[in-house]
């Protein structure tokens, strides 16, 4: 939590124009259920910023939530949801210095974060549903062969 929690410090004092909703640090408790659906509907763009260093294809469900309600989602590359997620469909960063700029670039263009949120909400949709990720896992189980969008392509959507 103290590495989340020093990024997130050097992120508000880059972007200092910027409004920042954050909790579960400096004294601020978390939200959830209807009070974090409440807080996300207020947003226009989200970090997903997962405890400790970013693995592969981690991440909280706290994704589906921000994708799921239309935001923008920044997530950093090295979780490797690009591979997933097309440049248009959300936005992945490498450094602190590289997502400031990013915020800033889309925090002013409505238009183009409004059509990236879509697109990945919409990404996000066709094949991130319950459906599909229990016959993944149900396929797998059972040593069932089956191609999914993921495996072996880059040109998902």
């Amino acid at each position: 939590m103290i590495y989340e929690r020093n990024f997130l410090k050097k992120l508000t004092n880059k972007l200092p124009n910027i409004k920042f909703d954050l909790y579960g640090i400096d004294n601020k408790q978390p939200i959830w259920a209807d009070n974090f659906i409440n807080s996300i509907s207020q947003s226009k763009i989200a970090l997903n910023l997962s405890q400790g260093h970013n693995a592969k294809y981690y991440s909280s469900d706290r994704i589906a939530q921000l994708i799921g309600n239309g935001l923008l989602v920044f997530i950093d590359e090295k979780t490797k949801f690009g591979d997933f997620f097309n440049r248009d469909e959300i936005i992945t960063y490498n450094n602190i210095n590289d997502l400031s700029k990013k915020i800033e670039k889309y925090s002013n263009d409505d238009a183009l974060r409004q059509k990236i949120a879509k697109k990945g909400r919409d990404k996000y949709f066709k094949f991130f549903n319950s459906s599909i990720v229990a016959e993944y896992i149900i396929n797998k189980s059972l040593n069932i062969n089956k191609k999914y969008f993921w495996e072996n392509n880059k040109s998902y959507g």
